[in-house]
């Protein structure tokens, strides 16, 4: 009887006790060309995490296009790109005739190198976009002007462009950049898709197109966010040394996105110089850094994955 209860007890406490929890495994946000696992920080960010709150208040009261969209922005600038691509395409499943749907979640799919996807989404978006006026497209993270320069427009011909260059496709990045041109209606939106366009050239061996390209650049122009951008093309047009442009302004804004953008810039250059050692070098330096979002960033990586 004694033996019973001591092996009736041992297996009540077999039962009862509650099994250990096993913590759920993180997924990357992002697998590099490279193959490398990028993932979504920890750390709480409060200005984006309040901003996303005040997003999924305002989305929870009206689930409208417009809230549609900065639910999937915001959660995007946590660098929660599988949840904001989730949101933008239940935003589309709502609104299947939404551009700016469409333009968002096809930027995100670029931020996770997912290029024939980006590419499906804004050519939806050029064909939805056909005949509507241009319209100004609000920043997320406002310019030192507090004022938007972008138009819807121009992101969907840019982020298409984009799409096509990193994948390797220059002539339907080079038809797309044309075609954003015609709605870079200010200093920075030209700038922005001169040098795309210039670079889309260059890959090409379409030196001339380049250079003309080149000469309609001014110097000192006055640029309010693009500056990265029009460092790169002073340095093509041999305005400014390439240690001027690799090692930007510690004190700027975000040195890391700078430098994924301006050396992005010194490593083109070096290979149109036919130095393809020092371009992977630059290349190499470039995805070193933190920024592996920026758009410098991911063409280094695409870069040195053909390089490779």
């Amino acid at each position: 009887m004694k033996v019973t209860y001591v092996c009736f007890f041992i297996l009540f406490i077999g039962c009862s006790s509650p099994k250990p929890e096993v913590a759920e495994e993180r997924k990357p946000e992002i697998i590099s060309l490279l193959g490398i696992e990028f993932f979504a920080p920890t750390s709480t960010q409060p200005k984006l995490d309040s901003n996303l709150f005040l997003a999924q208040k305002n989305f929870a009261r009206d689930s409208s296009e417009e809230n549609f969209i900065w639910l999937g922005r915001r959660t995007a600038y946590l660098t929660r790109y599988s949840e904001a691509i989730e949101i933008f395409s239940k935003g589309i499943v709502k609104y299947p005739n939404s551009v700016k749907l469409y333009r968002h979640r096809g930027h995100r799919y670029i931020s996770q190198r997912k290029f024939d996807s980006a590419i499906s989404d804004f050519e939806k978006a050029v064909e939805l976009m056909n005949g509507v006026a241009l319209e100004i497209e609000p920043d997320g993270q406002p310019n030192k002007l507090n004022t938007p320069l972008s138009n819807t427009q121009f992101n969907v011909w840019y982020h298409l462009g984009l799409a096509h260059y990193l994948k390797g496709d220059f002539v339907k990045a080079e038809d797309a950049y044309k075609q954003c041109m015609q709605v870079s209606d200010n200093n920075d939106l030209f700038i922005a898709t001169a040098d795309w366009l210039y670079m889309t050239f260059r890959r090409q061996n379409k030196t001339a197109e380049a250079e003309e390209l080149l000469n309609s650049v001014q110097e000192n122009m006055p640029i309010v966010e693009n500056d990265s951008y029009y460092q790169r093309l002073m340095l093509y047009k041999g305005n400014i040394e390439v240690t001027d442009v690799l090692n930007p302004d510690p004190e700027a804004e975000d040195m890391d996105l700078a430098l994924a953008t301006q050396g992005y810039g010194v490593g083109n250059w070096y290979l149109y110089q036919k130095d393809t050692t020092k371009a992977r070098e630059i290349f190499e330096k470039v995805v070193s850094g933190k920024h592996f979002s920026a758009f410098g960033f991911i063409a280094a990586e695409a870069d040195l994955a053909r390089l490779k």
